[in-house]
């Protein structure tokens, strides 16, 4: 566990716009989302973090360098949309975090690695990978040598924050569900169903389709057992209506 969480529950929940993307050439238009989390004693916990450093700089080299054209490019992307900038209109500096989820080892959700200096958080098996998975074969970035909690099943971080392994998209994918004061729960689906469609559509982008199908069920099940709201990974049309920093979604 997280010390630094112990007796926390989480109070608050927000959004952190890393930028949007257009897939295949404007097959869609995607958010790019990290999001922050607040406890009621002020413990912010990061999770992902949209795409690593070198895209603040010159996302068109970054994306060269990388091989992204062949999936789409970044179309809202300056630097006040990396994660630092986008943490610093909430008032926190990333050595302000005390833990940092990441969901799993893509390129837009790699962003904070070279940043955190906290204990970072993911599944055992995503961690197992010797580099985070990034794009395609490209793989640049190494672990970030902090503390690290690789769980293994559900955990809780506090009263509140609840961590879902989903395998699927990736082998160690994992899945948040959050439970706030009032109003009913959240669930941050990450890419276990990064958009509305997928699910017809087979989970094509999965590393294993079979699995996603038995995670995003899961996640529904969770969503009519709980009444939860479920937040896709990168569904279009929840991303221009979803309140984002400073603003708190809740």
């Amino acid at each position: 566990m997280i010390p630094a969480l112990a007796g926390h529950r989480l109070a608050r929940v927000t959004l952190l716009d890393c930028g949007t993307f257009s897939v295949r050439g404007g097959e869609r238009i995607i958010g790019i989302p990290a999001w922050l989390l607040t406890t009621d004693r002020g413990a912010q916990v990061l999770v992902d973090g949209g795409f690593p450093a070198a895209y603040g700089k010159d996302d068109s080299a970054a994306g060269l360098a990388d091989g992204l054209g062949v999936f789409g490019a970044l179309v809202d992307h300056r630097p006040e949309k990396m994660v630092a900038p986008q943490l610093a209109l909430c008032g926190v500096a990333p050595g302000d975090l005390v833990a940092h989820v990441l969901t799993h080892g893509h390129i837009d959700h790699v962003g904070a690695l070279d940043l955190i200096t906290c204990p970072l958080v993911l599944t055992e098996i995503e961690r197992a990978d010797p580099r985070p998975r990034y794009f395609g074969a490209v793989r640049p970035l190494a672990w970030p040598e902090v503390p690290t909690l690789a769980i293994t099943g559900d955990t809780d971080l506090c009263d509140g924050i609840r961590l879902i392994p989903t395998p699927g998209h990736t082998p160690g994918h994992l899945s948040l569900l959050l439970t706030l004061p009032e109003g009913p729960p959240l669930i941050l689906a990450a890419d276990a169903i990064n958009r509305r469609s997928e699910p017809e559509e087979g989970f094509a982008d999965s590393a294993d389709p079979a699995a996603a199908r038995r995670s995003a069920d899961r996640l529904f099940a969770l969503q009519r057992d709980t009444g939860a709201r479920l937040i896709h990974g990168h569904e279009p049309t929840e991303w221009p209506v979803l309140p984002k920093a400073p603003q708190a979604l809740r």
